[in-house]
């Protein structure tokens, strides 16, 4: 939860569309507020120009105005809006009383001509005065809550295209700036999907111009980058040839001097100096290897039989099983071709035989199986030997490593260049316990998209 909530206030885009929306809806408020009253204020001014326009009517004879039945004008749209019309009494006249006919407002008769407000029987009213020619006064009123009901209904209505406008706005905002992240997110998923050695510049053609600089430094990284990695490759390519040489040298003297007459104590050391050749030269032609696997891939790739290769590799590598009678071989007839390079196949395949006869003791078994499904092929080589815990299951492919508490002679580069092969190749490579219901005997497994089976 606490991660959550984290990645959500870091998120550029959640600030965005939260400062966005809090400026959106500020707005809107102060414009539907800005509104109402405007609205309001507006449509008090327009019953005042009714009462301006009665008073007007009345003085040209249009409507008649008594003070025994004093009429109701009542607006056309709403008949709530009723408009008292009267004449006010004479100077010296008493109004009439406050329980007079309901008709009859009892208004003083020293009122001012004009538009004005007053209170009468506990009630406000707006009035508007006018004398006429003939020395007549009349009187058109209209309740203010009446009048106060009218404009705010009017000026609510006015607000009901921005209360609609408000959320759209805001969905319309969080959909663009989702859009303008796109490919910022596509970015990242390319970035996400690309295997370790692939160190290609980014496109940034298709980028915001915000968004460039930061690529393109991003590239200038990765050309760095690689060219540091290609440097240490062709360190490690030329160094492996050149102790290539002198180890050859050594190993030819060595065999000739053990056709020489000596004691034994010094052929044990002999043999245990021709022991610690052999290594050398095994751990040079890893290396040689490993360098080899971590080149640009040169060439167009082929498709390659996976039985003849494993059939190649078994072949090759029979002594070493024959020398600690391991029973090797391949299950089954079923067959693949995969996209790749032949030398590369061979050295993963290899890689992994030899493996595994390594760690499998005396008298143990290796098995070489090929399954195809779904258009994809598996290469499952497996073993009888002590197997890889869980835990160390992700650092085996690592150069260099080796299990503790292993004394099985090794340089740890064997499964670093399986994976390093497979990843240019587009395989994965998965790691499984031979016994399913203990930790003993390993599985690797290479999955492949095959091109026929």
């Amino acid at each position: 939860m606490d991660g959550l909530k984290r990645a959500i206030t870091q998120s550029l885009q959640f600030k965005l569309s939260v400062w966005l929306a809090a400026v959106i809806t500020g707005f809107a408020l102060l414009a539907g507020v800005f509104s109402f009253a405007t609205t309001f204020h507006d449509a008090n001014e327009l019953q005042d120009d009714q009462l301006r326009q009665i008073v007007v009517l009345a003085d040209q004879h249009k409507l008649s105005v008594t003070s025994e039945d004093p009429p109701v004008y009542s607006g056309v749209a709403d008949p709530d809006s009723r408009v008292i019309l009267q004449t006010l009494p004479t100077v010296g006249q008493a109004p009439e009383p406050a329980n007079a006919r309901d008709t009859v407002l009892p208004l003083p008769s020293n009122l001012p001509d004009g538009i004005q407000t007053l209170t009468v029987r506990d009630e406000p009213w707006r009035l508007m005065v006018r004398t006429l020619p003939n020395g007549t006064r009349i009187v058109a009123g209209q309740q203010t809550a009446i009048r106060d009901e009218i404009a705010r209904d009017g000026a609510l209505r006015t607000l009901l295209p921005l209360i609609v406008l408000i959320p759209v706005m805001l969905i319309l905002t969080s959909v663009l700036i989702r859009q303008m992240f796109k490919p910022v997110k596509q970015l990242a998923l390319e970035l996400d999907e690309r295997s370790q050695d692939d160190l290609r510049p980014l496109n940034e053609s298709h980028l915001p111009t915000e968004i460039q600089p930061f690529v393109v430094a991003n590239n200038r990284l990765l050309a760095r980058v690689d060219q540091s990695m290609a440097l240490q490759r062709r360190f490690l390519a030329d160094a492996a040839h050149e102790l290539r040489s002198p180890l050859t040298a050594l190993s030819l003297q060595s065999e000739r001097l053990g056709a020489a007459e000596m004691s034994a104590p010094a052929r044990e050391r002999l043999a245990a100096l021709q022991g610690g050749l052999m290594r050398s030269r095994q751990l040079l032609d890893q290396l040689l290897a490993l360098a080899r696997a971590r080149e640009a891939d040169m060439g167009q790739a082929e498709p390659v039989s996976l039985r003849r290769m494993c059939h190649q590799v078994i072949e090759d590598l029979m002594p070493l099983a024959e020398a600690k009678d391991i029973d090797i071989g391949i299950e089954g007839e079923a067959d693949a071709s995969v996209l790749a390079h032949e030398i590369d196949l061979k050295s993963l395949v290899r890689n992994l035989v030899d493996n595994a006869i390594r760690y499998t003791p005396p008298a143990g078994k290796v098995d070489l199986s090929i399954q195809t499904a779904k258009g994809q092929a598996t290469l499952q080589v497996s073993d009888s030997g002590p197997g890889i815990a869980e835990v160390e299951r992700q650092r085996v492919f690592d150069p260099f490593y080796r299990i503790l508490g292993n004394d099985e002679v090794g340089s740890g580069l064997g499964l670093s260049i399986v994976k390093t092969l497979a990843d240019r190749m587009g395989a994965t490579v998965a790691l499984q316990n031979t016994d399913e219901k203990g930790p003993v005997g390993l599985r690797v497994c290479v999955q492949f998209s095959a091109q026929n089976a």
